[in-house]
């Protein structure tokens, strides 16, 4: 999974994290979440505000299914 993958990154860390409510997510945790995620193989440092806040409002799209 690289950075541009939102949709795939928010479904595995509901997957991972199912107990835990996005909305309340920092953005420095979310990031440790995201590049400890198996699979995810992106620059670290290739993120950014946007990104986070995409991946952060497609995690909260996917808890609320």
């Amino acid at each position: 999974m690289k950075w541009v993958d939102s949709r795939d990154i928010a479904i595995a860390l509901a997957e991972r994290h199912p107990d835990v409510d996005p909305a309340t997510v920092r953005f420095t945790d979310l990031h440790r979440w995201v590049i400890e995620l198996p699979g995810f193989d992106d620059d670290p440092r290739h993120s950014g505000e946007k990104i986070l806040e995409a991946i952060q409002m497609l995690w909260i799209e996917e808890s609320e299914e």
